[in-house]
C-alpha cells in the first residue's frame, strides 16, 4: 500500500491539515505524526471500512466527504453523518481498538491519513499536547450521535424530521439575498436513509415544501426561503 504513498503526497502537498487534532499539533510533533502516516487517495464510493470489522488503523479524513452508516442484516441502513476533513473516522472503535459500529464509504474522491493504532497510541504518549483534541474529538462524536438520535427518534413526522436536517445542514450552508444555500451531495434516496423514510417520501415532502415556498431546488442547490417556516414544520 505504501507504493502510491509518495504521489499521493505530492498530489496533495498544498491541503490544509484541518481539524482540531492537526491544529494541536506543534511543528515538531506534526513532523513526528507525519514521518510514521499513511496517505492514501481513495476514488468516489470507496468503503474505508466496515461495521464489525475490528479497528486496527487510525483513520483521518484529510480531503473529500466520508458517509457513516449502520447496516441492519435485512439490507436497511441508516446513515449518520457526512464527515468532513480533519476527522477522525470511527475514533471510539479505534482507539479501543474494537469492531467498528459504522461503515465509511467516500461520496467523492477523497485523501484519508492512516496509521496503525498501536503507533497511534505510542504518538499520544510522546506528544501529550494532542490529547485534549482527541477528547474534544470523542466528545464531539457523541455529540453528533445524539443530535441524530434527536432527528429520527423525536420528531413526530417525515416532514419534521427532514425539516430538522435541513436546519442541521443550513448551519454549514451560504447566506444569499434569497435564503441560505446548501449544496445537496446526497441524493433522495440517502436523505432518507438520513432520517429513515423512503425515497418517494423524500421527494413528496420536498415538493411540498416548495409549493408552500419554504425552499427552492435547483438540481442539486437547496435554498430555505423561508426559515421560520421550516422550524415550525421542524416542531421548533
Amino acid at each position: 500500500m505504501r507504493t502510491g504513498d509518495q504521489a499521493v503526497r505530492q498530489k496533495f502537498s498544498s491541503v490544509t491539515r484541518k481539524g482540531e487534532f492537526f491544529r494541536s499539533l506543534s511543528a515538531e510533533a506534526l513532523s513526528d505524526f507525519e514521518s510514521r502516516e499513511l496517505l492514501l487517495s481513495c476514488p468516489a464510493s470507496t468503503t474505508l471500512f466496515v461495521e464489525g470489522q475490528t479497528a486496527r488503523d487510525i483513520v483521518i479524513l484529510m480531503e473529500g466527504r466520508v458517509k457513516l452508516s449502520i447496516n441492519s442484516s435485512n439490507g436497511k441502513r441508516l446513515v449518520l453523518r457526512i464527515a468532513r476533513p480533519g476527522e477522525i473516522l470511527g475514533i471510539s472503535s479505534a482507539l479501543a481498538g474494537n469492531p467498528y459500529r459504522t461503515t465509511a464509504e467516500s461520496l467523492y474522491q477523497c485523501c484519508v491519513s492512516a496509521l496503525p493504532r498501536s503507533d497511534f497510541l505510542d504518538f499520544l504518549v510522546r506528544q501529550p499536547a494532542a490529547r485534549q483534541s482527541i477528547a474534544s474529538a470523542l466528545s464531539l462524536d457523541y455529540d453528533l450521535a445524539c443530535e441524530r438520535l434527536r432527528t429520527i427518534g423525536l420528531a413526530s413526522t417525515a416532514a419534521a424530521k427532514l425539516a430538522l436536517l435541513l436546519l442541521e445542514w443550513s448551519v454549514g450552508g451560504r447566506q444569499t439575498e434569497r435564503g441560505i444555500r446548501i449544496h445537496l451531495s446526497l441524493t433522495h434516496g440517502e436523505i432518507g436513509e438520513y432520517i429513515g423514510v423512503s425515497r418517494e417520501t423524500v421527494t413528496r415532502i420536498l415538493n411540498k415544501f416548495k409549493r408552500r415556498r419554504i425552499v427552492d431546488l435547483q438540481g442539486a442547490i437547496l435554498t430555505i426561503i423561508n426559515q421560520p417556516a421550516l422550524e415550525t414544520c421542524a416542531g421548533m
